[in-house]
């Protein structure tokens, strides 16, 4: 069993679509990051960094056979694992799903599109709805810059989908990673239509009853839209200091 330390943020859907997708059993951690749940001591033990996803693996993977036979032995502790990238990491090796291929090309191809997600996408695209959505002033340059940057990478996106179904090839971690940041893409300022071969892919994983059940379980726990969050929300999640 997997606890999911989650909230209904992109970072979270990435964790309860793989889980989802690989039939993994798990039990939700609600973290309310509006409420300040991720600055809770316990919470912190799991992830140092206070951010959601986390997860606690309750039966983790066994690397090294520890046995006189050469088995795998049980596990004395249950391991801890914080960060999105990370925990799909483990998780595709743990399941051997969505990642683990005989092919070490694929498999350098899935992992070079999560770190892109990573380190582009994401803080980009975050970026995007600070400034845009949450931001107390409305900073045209600072606006500008993000959703000039979101729209550069939806096109390195769509160019890369040009002639295959999902980034690397075939359905994988990769493709989790990256839809989330799709989602909100009205929010960012973006027109699917600008980009068709991400708007097919997009319209793909959408339709996958993993992703149907995953932005389910989102919308029966959080039904306060993001956009709005009370000013003690905002100060809890961006760190703004009270006067």
């Amino acid at each position: 069993m997997i606890d999911l330390y989650y909230w209904t943020t992109p970072n979270g859907h990435k964790i309860t679509m793989f889980l989802e997708e690989a039939k993994i059993k798990y039990r939700l951690v609600p973290v309310n990051i509006g409420k300040g749940a991720q600055f809770d001591p316990a919470f912190l033990k799991v992830a140092p960094n206070n951010r959601i996803p986390a997860i606690v693996d309750h039966k983790p993977m066994q690397a090294e056979p520890t046995t006189a036979r050469g088995k795998p032995a049980a596990p004395s502790e249950p391991f801890m694992l914080f960060e999105s990238g990370a925990i799909l990491l483990y998780l595709a090796d743990k399941s051997k799903k969505f990642l683990d291929r005989k092919s070490p090309y694929w498999r350098k191809e899935a992992i070079q599109w999560l770190f892109w997600q990573m380190g582009g996408l994401g803080p980009m695209a975050g970026q995007n709805h600070h400034f845009g959505t949450y931001a107390p002033e409305k900073l045209p340059y600072a606006i500008d810059r993000y959703v000039n940057e979101t729209a550069r990478l939806y096109g390195v996106v769509d160019r890369r989908l040009a002639d295959r179904e999902f980034l690397a090839g075939e359905y994988s971690i990769a493709d989790m990673a990256c839809y989330p940041w799709v989602v909100p893409y009205e929010r960012q300022q973006m027109n699917l239509d600008d980009f068709p071969h991400l708007k097919r892919w997009f319209e793909t994983i959408k339709a996958r009853p993993a992703t149907v059940r995953a932005y389910q379980i989102a919308k029966d726990m959080n039904t306060t839209p993001a956009a709005q969050a009370s000013d003690e929300a905002r100060r809890l999640l961006f760190g703004i200091r009270k006067p």
